[in-house]
């Protein structure tokens, strides 16, 4: 190369940087325009945060400011000092329906009918069978699958564990098992549908299923819909109740800031909970539990879905992390998610070259959840650069980078720096066109 090419080519390099400055100095001022008028700007401070930007809320939520004091009042007052009298005198007892009416709210639903209790996959294993027996129950099936319902249908995109118990409760309620992708849902209903189980927001990509939709399909052909809002509890409205969704189940540890290991929750509409008969039943859903009696008789209401004794410090602690949501607009929520994830792909877009990153999610706000996932081909190592850089999001396989935008704690200059952070990393990296 002679003098005069590289002069040229140091040239266009220079200027080059001096646009990409230019631009970075315009988002940058955009986003600090979008922080100042943020409704939502002031509950960041109730967490706990440090310098880096936490993109990881889509897996474990932020811890809240409110949670440590309230744990050590538990273990030491309630635990060092009431000890056993804290089943009664701290209300340790009923903690899963009262959390349960506290979570209510935030999900679209009245109280009494939700309880919050066990594992997400414990959770889904008691609402499929419960939901394929009321079923037969109200058809006067019984517990036969040859009389009428035998079919269960399940989300194939759905995050492993549901599929798994899935297969479960169709070995053990005798349906056949059908998985299917959500949209192809209504093509495969019929009279011998017994439940569905479909998830609200897909894991990977942060795809929004249709919600009031499917749940209006699979009541059409007579069954019942079972859904997990473990990506959406928290991000924005869902209406339960609103929507006629039949029984619901979700962790708490993500957008809801539970904790890691935090319980997860069960809803049972009202209507159903008279027939829901569980699995497993425990004798914290009894109802008499401390009459110790050989036969069972199931608890009313939302009791009907607990099983044995609560976690209770993982339990407090959760019942803790819902004081930041005290006055909190759902609507505000969820206007903010989109808000961040439009200005997310909109950084990106700016930042990275055209074809290094593939944006899987939805760019319509009606199927987009509160995730934005980029497909890179060598996306494993340029995760574990991005959270050496102080970017924290995560990495599904095979070539998915995940970033969660948890509204009540990410601005708008969180959104904008992983934008640019991400576009130097991948500057740096190998890396191939998608």
């Amino acid at each position: 190369m002679s003098e005069s090419e590289r002069s040229e080519t140091a040239a266009v390099s220079e200027a080059g940087e001096v646009a990409l400055e230019a631009l970075r100095a315009r988002l940058g001022d955009a986003a600090a325009a979008l922080d100042e008028k943020d409704e939502l700007a002031h509950k960041r401070a109730e967490f706990v945060l440090d310098e880096s930007v936490y993109l990881d809320g889509n897996s474990l939520g932020a811890l809240s400011r409110g949670v440590e004091a309230r744990v050590v009042d538990v273990i030491t007052r309630e635990w060092g000092r009431l000890r056993i009298r804290s089943w009664e005198e701290s209300g340790w007892w009923t903690a899963p329906e009262r959390i349960g009416d506290r979570l209510a709210p935030l999900i679209g639903a009245a109280p009494g009918q939700v309880v919050v209790a066990d594992s997400t996959s414990v959770n889904i294993f008691k609402a499929l069978v419960a939901a394929v027996r009321i079923v037969r129950q109200r058809d006067g099936d019984g517990a036969s699958p040859d009389a009428g319902r035998d079919e269960l249908v399940v989300d194939a995109t759905a995050f492993p564990t549901d599929g798994y118990i899935a297969a479960s409760a169709a070995r053990l309620t005798g349906c056949r098992l059908i998985p299917v992708a959500p949209a192809d849902v209504p093509g495969v209903l019929g009279p011998r549908t017994a439940a569905v189980l479909l998830n609200h927001a897909d894991y990977q990509s942060g795809r929004l299923h249709d919600l009031p939709g499917l749940t209006a399909a699979v009541h059409a052909v007579g069954a019942l819909a079972v859904w997990d809002l473990c990506h959406t509890a928290g991000a924005l409205p869902i209406g339960l109740d609103e929507q006629g969704v039949d029984l619901a189940v979700g962790c708490t540890y993500k957008y809801l800031n539970g904790g890691p290991g935090s319980p997860a929750y069960l809803y049972v509409r009202r209507e159903h909970q008279p027939h829901f008969d569980s699995p497993l039943p425990g004798w914290n859903s009894h109802v008499e539990p401390f009459g110790m009696r050989s036969a069972y008789e199931p608890a009313p209401g939302a009791a009907r879905g607990r099983v044995g004794t609560p976690d209770i410090l993982s339990l407090l602690a959760f019942d803790a992390a819902l004081d930041v949501w005290d006055g909190v607009s759902m609507a505000a929520v969820r206007a903010k998610s989109l808000a961040l994830t439009d200005f997310f792909l909109e950084c990106v877009a700016a930042y990275v070259p055209a074809g290094r990153v593939e944006s899987v999610t939805p760019a319509a706000h009606a199927e987009r959840g509160s995730q934005i996932a980029l497909r890179c081909p060598d996306a494993a190592e340029v995760m574990k650069r991005l959270v050496e850089r102080g970017v924290v999001g995560d990495f599904r396989e095979p070539d998915v980078l995940r970033f969660g935008f948890t509204p009540l704690y990410v601005s708008f200059a969180d959104a904008e720096r992983a934008a640019w952070v991400l576009a130097q990393t991948l500057a740096e990296a190998p890396g191939v066109a998608v």
